[in-house]
This record gives C-alpha cells, sequence and structure tokens, in this order.
C-alpha cells in the first residue's frame, strides 16, 4: 500500500477505529479504563507526525495574515459565543451538563484541528500558527464568557494549569522535535530516513487517537447515558451551525480556499481532551456529570469531524 492509497482510505480507518473502540470498551470497561493513560502521548505522537509535514519557514506568515487571523478571532470569540449561549438556553435545568457543555464548546481546539485541517485541505500552516493565540484568548475570555452565561449564581474556579500543560506537552514539546529532527534531516541520511518513515505516521496515529479516547471514555459515557441526553441535541446543533458560522466568518474576509476551509474547521472544533481536567477538577455535586458532558462531546465531534474531512473540502470551494 501506497501513502497515497492510505490517506485515501483514511476515512473507512477511522470509522473501523471507533466501532472497535467502542465495543471494546463497552465489553471489557475495566481494561480499556486504562487507556486513559495513553490519550496525551497519543494525541502527542500524533502532533509530531503532523509537524514533520509542515514547512516551518512560513510559520510567521500565520500571525502576519490579518484577515485570517481577523476571521478566526470573529468566528471563535464572537460568533461562536453567541451560538453556544442560544443552543444551551434549554440546560439552565442541568447545572452540571451546562458547565460541562460550555466549557468545551467556548473553547477552540489547539491541537488535533491542525491535523483534521491538513487532512480536509485546509492551510493546517497557518492554523498552527494561531495555535497560541488561540489559546491565550480562550484562558482569557473563558471566565468572561462563563460569568455572563452562569450569571453570578454560577461562578466556577478555574485553573489555567491545565491549558498550559495542554500546550506544553501536546504544542510546544511535539513542534519543537519536529523542528529539530527537520533541520537535522538536511545533515544525517539517517535522520532523513527517519523522517521520511514518519511521514506515514499521520493517518495510523490518528485512528490510535480515536481508540485510546473512545475506548477509555464509552463506558462513562454510557453510565450516565440517560442524564446526558438533553445535551446531546446541542453537541449536534452546533456540529451543524458552527461549520458555517466559520465559513462565513471567512467569506466575510474574503479569505482564499485553503484559508476559509481552516477557519472553517476551527470554529467547528473544540478543546474537549483539554478542558477535561478542568471539569475534573469541579465541585463533586458537579465534577462526574460535567466531565461526562465534556467526553460525550468529543465522541459526537470526533465522529463529525470525519464527515467533515469529506464533507469542507468539497463545499468550500471556489
Amino acid at each position: 500500500m501506497t501513502r497515497d492509497q492510505l490517506e485515501t482510505r483514511q476515512v473507512p480507518l477511522y470509522f473501523a477505529a471507533v466501532i472497535a473502540a467502542a465495543a471494546f470498551g463497552l465489553l471489557a470497561p475495566s481494561a480499556a479504563s486504562h487507556l486513559q493513560a495513553l490519550v496525551t502521548p497519543a494525541i502527542a505522537i500524533l502532533m509530531y507526525a503532523m509537524f514533520l509535514q509542515i514547512p516551518f519557514l512560513d510559520l510567521r506568515q500565520g500571525v502576519a495574515n490579518r484577515r485570517f487571523m481577523a476571521a478566526l478571532l470573529l468566528a471563535n470569540f464572537v460568533l461562536v459565543p453567541l451560538l453556544v449561549w442560544a443552543l444551551t438556553r434549554g440546560l439552565v435545568e442541568h447545572p452540571a451538563i451546562l458547565i460541562g457543555a460550555l466549557l468545551v464548546l467556548l473553547t477552540p481546539c489547539i491541537d488535533y484541528v491542525v491535523v483534521f485541517t491538513h487532512i480536509g485541505k485546509g492551510d493546517s500552516r497557518l492554523t498552527l500558527a494561531a495555535t497560541p493565540v488561540l489559546l491565550l484568548l480562550q484562558l482569557v475570555l473563558l471566565p468572561v464568557y462563563l460569568a455572563w452565561i452562569l450569571g453570578e449564581g454560577g461562578a466556577v474556579a478555574l485553573s489555567v494549569t491545565p491549558f498550559v500543560e495542554a500546550f506544553v506537552l501536546l504544542i510546544a514539546v511535539p513542534l519543537l522535535l519536529a523542528v529539530l529532527t527537520s533541520a537535522s534531516a538536511r545533515r544525517h541520511r539517517w535522520v532523513a530516513a527517519w523522517n521520511d518513515a514518519w511521514a506515514w505516521m499521520p493517518v495510523p496515529a490518528m485512528a490510535w487517537v480515536l481508540v485510546v479516547v473512545i475506548g477509555s471514555q464509552i463506558a462513562v459515557v454510557m453510565r450516565d447515558f440517560e442524564r446526558l441526553l438533553p445535551v446531546i441535541p446541542v453537541y449536534l446543533c452546533f456540529m451543524l451551525l458552527a461549520p458555517l458560522l466559520g465559513l462565513l466568518s471567512a467569506r466575510l474576509l474574503r479569505l482564499p480556499v485553503a484559508e476559509a476551509r481552516s477557519v472553517t474547521f476551527s470554529a467547528a472544533t473544540r478543546n474537549s481532551l483539554v478542558v477535561l481536567p478542568l471539569a475534573l477538577a469541579l465541585p463533586e455535586d458537579l465534577r462526574t456529570l460535567a466531565a461526562a458532558a465534556v467526553i460525550t462531546q468529543t465522541l459526537v465531534e470526533l465522529v463529525c469531524e470525519l464527515i467533515f474531512v469529506r464533507v469542507v473540502p468539497v463545499v468550500v470551494r471556489d
């Protein structure tokens, strides 16, 4: 099998990974729970594989591209929060679920969105360049959004530590290693061979991320499934409408096709794996259900992203 054939068959491979992981998690929950320890390493490996495929000399163009950054910020920090406010009005009687939904829907993804953007034929270099800006703004604005939507009675103390740890482990370290690898490949033949071998890795690494995330968490979701039912329509509506807001933002700023796809993916992809520790740090009466709500969004999003990587290149075009 060639690399092109592997990439062509990636969507069926991902669906197979989702089904296998769900079956394992439900049939052997005790064994599958140990996969949770592999989530962060799996994502870090995925990001390293993805970063190796990106030319780093052009990354500064991302922040310098004012129209792209304006569209990205408009979508993620103006249009999407308004959408989240509207969609979560029906959850006010379910405070734990509401908080979990807000944590995940108000925070744009800073890690595997780069992978989905690349697979969906967007400009992954610009998406990567924007991740520090997205991280810093969500650190600042998340408490503001929560205070606005929850009101004074729903104030929740949040720590920035999980965000910083996620950025270091899932972005900074893999990025630094990828840069060092790429630079060394020019001088050492064995490093160049290593680099070439990793060009095969993004697809299997993404499949492995699906396995460890879904396999380790599906039992938790199913245990609380009935209590989580009110949030599922919210997530489905979000996955339907958020990409349209991203595309609207891109059209307003008149972005070229690849950049428009990047904004579309960013608007739809949330920081579910990063905010999970925030949900687990909530008071005991909210913690379990809020974390389950975050995990549910992960499962819904991953399935939807498998569809987006095929649909977005078709819909967002000249």
